[in-house]
C-alpha cells in the first residue's frame, strides 16, 4: 500500500477525510467539505474520499445519512413534553437512532434547564418508529441528553409502566422516580425481543455514585448540588424497584459500563431493551463502512472541535486513528483547539495536528469563521503532505 514517508506522499495519494463535527461551528459533513476544498487548492488532482463520522452523540444520524442511509423523520415528544420533529437513519433493516434528536439539550430553550423533569419519552417513540419501519438491528447512539431519568421515559413510550403507590404513572424526569413503587415491563413492544439493539456511547459511567450520571453529567444539565443528590437517590431507588421486578440483573446493570450514559438512558437500554454496550465510535465505524474506505486510503485526516484528553477516551478521532494505525496509514488531525502534546498525539496514532487557533488566536472568530479557516489550514496540510 502507498505510504506517507518523511512528510510527503511518494505516489498518487488517496486521502480519506473521516472527521467528526466542530461542535457549534461545523457539522461533520461541512468539515469534510472544507478540508476537501482546502486540499484541492494546492493539490487539485488529489483523490479525496469523505466519510463524516460520529461517536454516537449528536451528529450520528447525519453521519449515517452522509454514508448512504435514508433519513426518516417522525413527530415525537420533546424533553419538556412538547412535540417536535426528530430524525433517524435506515438502510437494509439497520436503523441508526440518536437519542439527542428527541431528548437532547438542543431542544431546551436557550438558558432553560429542567434537570428534575426533562424526560426521554420521545427517544422511545423514535425507537418505536424504527421498529415500525422494519429495523431489526438498531444502533442507539446516546449523548447530549437533557434528562436524567434512567431511560424510564423511553421505556414508558415502548410499553413499560412506572407507577406510584396509588397506581398512577410517576411524574416525568428523574425527579418523578422518587415516587416509584412498581414497574411493569410486561407490555414492552414484543418486537424488541427479536431486535439486536446496540447501545453506542463514548462514556462508561455506572448509573449512580460519584462517577454516575447525576454526579458527572447532571451539572451540565443545570442540576444544582441539591438536584444532583436528589437525582442520584431517585435513580438508586429506581434500580432497587427494578430489581424487585426483574431480579439481580437490574442491580448488575446499574454498575455496568454505559449505564450512566446520557442521564442513565444507557441503564434503561441495558435492562429493558437487552441492549449490548459498545464504544460509540467503534460501532459507527462498522456501520459507516469505514474499513472499506480505509483500505483505499494512503492518508487519513480526522478531527473534531477540541483535541484534548477526552479525545483519547473513545472519541471519534482516537477511534479513526487506532484503525488507521493498525493498517500502517498516516493520520493527520484538524481541530479548532489543540490541548494535547505531540507525544500524546503520537501515542494515539496521530502524526500531527493542525488547530484553527494557530491561524486565528481569537476563539470567537475561530468559531464564527471556522469554515474559511479550516479550508486555509487544509491547504497548508496539502503543502506539507501532498506536494
Amino acid at each position: 500500500m502507498t505510504k506517507v514517508t518523511d512528510g510527503a506522499v511518494t505516489e498518487a495519494a488517496h486521502v480519506l477525510v473521516a472527521a467528526d463535527k466542530f461542535k457549534g461551528s461545523l457539522t461533520a459533513v461541512e468539515v469534510a467539505e472544507r478540508v476537501t476544498a482546502g486540499l484541492r487548492l494546492v493539490a487539485p488532482d488529489v483523490t479525496v474520499e469523505a466519510l463524516p463520522v460520529a461517536d454516537g452523540g449528536d451528529g450520528t444520524v447525519a453521519a449515517a445519512v452522509a454514508a448512504g442511509f435514508e433519513r426518516r423523520e417522525v413527530r415525537v415528544t420533546g424533553p419538556l413534553g412538547d412535540e417536535l420533529t426528530a430524525a433517524y437513519a435506515l438502510r437494509d433493516g439497520t436503523a441508526v437512532v440518536e437519542m439527542a434528536e428527541a431528548s437532547g439539550l438542543q431542544h431546551l430553550p436557550h438558558g432553560v434547564f429542567a434537570p428534575l423533569t426533562a424526560g426521554t419519552y420521545g427517544s422511545g417513540e423514535l425507537l418505536r418508529a424504527a421498529l415500525d419501519a422494519g429495523a431489526r438491528t438498531i444502533v442507539f447512539g446516546v449523548g447530549g441528553s437533557a434528562s436524567t431519568d434512567g431511560g424510564a421515559g423511553m421505556l414508558a413510550a415502548l410499553g413499560g409502566r412506572f407507577l406510584d403507590g396509588a397506581g398512577q404513572p410517576v411524574g416525568p424526569g428523574g425527579g418523578g422516580l422518587r415516587d416509584l413503587a412498581t414497574v411493569d415491563l410486561s407490555g414492552l413492544d414484543a418486537r424488541i425481543a427479536d431486535t439486536d439493539i446496540v447501545l453506542a456511547s463514548d462514556v462508561d459511567n455506572p448509573l449512580t455514585g460519584s462517577k454516575g450520571a447525576p454526579a458527572v453529567y447532571g451539572p451540565q444539565k443545570g442540576a444544582s448540588p441539591e438536584d444532583v443528590a436528589a437525582l442520584d437517590a431517585a435513580l438508586a431507588h429506581y434500580a432497587r424497584v427494578l430489581e424487585k421486578t426483574i431480579g439481580a440483573r437490574a442491580a448488575e446493570a446499574a454498575l455496568s459500563p454505559g449505564a450512566g450514559a446520557a442521564g442513565g438512558i444507557g441503564y434503561g437500554a441495558l435492562v429493558g431493551l437487552a441492549a449490548s454496550f459498545r464504544p460509540g465510535i467503534e460501532v459507527m465505524l462498522d456501520v459507516l463502512g469505514f474499513d472499506a474506505a480505509l483500505s483505499r486510503a494512503t492518508l487519513v485526516i480526522t478531527g473534531e472541535g477540541s483535541l484534548d484528553e477526552q479525545t483519547l477516551h473513545g472519541k471519534a478521532p482516537a477511534g479513526v486513528a487506532a484503525a488507521a494505525r493498525a493498517r500502517d496509514i498516516e493520520v493527520i488531525a484538524v481541530c479548532g483547539r489543540l490541548a494535547l502534546r505531540p507525544e500524546a498525539l503520537g501515542r494515539a496514532g496521530i502524526r500531527r495536528a493542525y488547530a484553527l487557533t494557530d491561524l486565528e488566536p481569537d476563539p470567537a472568530r475561530c468559531m464564527s469563521e471556522a469554515g474559511p479557516l479550516l479550508e486555509r489550514m487544509s491547504a497548508g496540510i496539502a503543502r506539507d503532505f501532498l506536494v
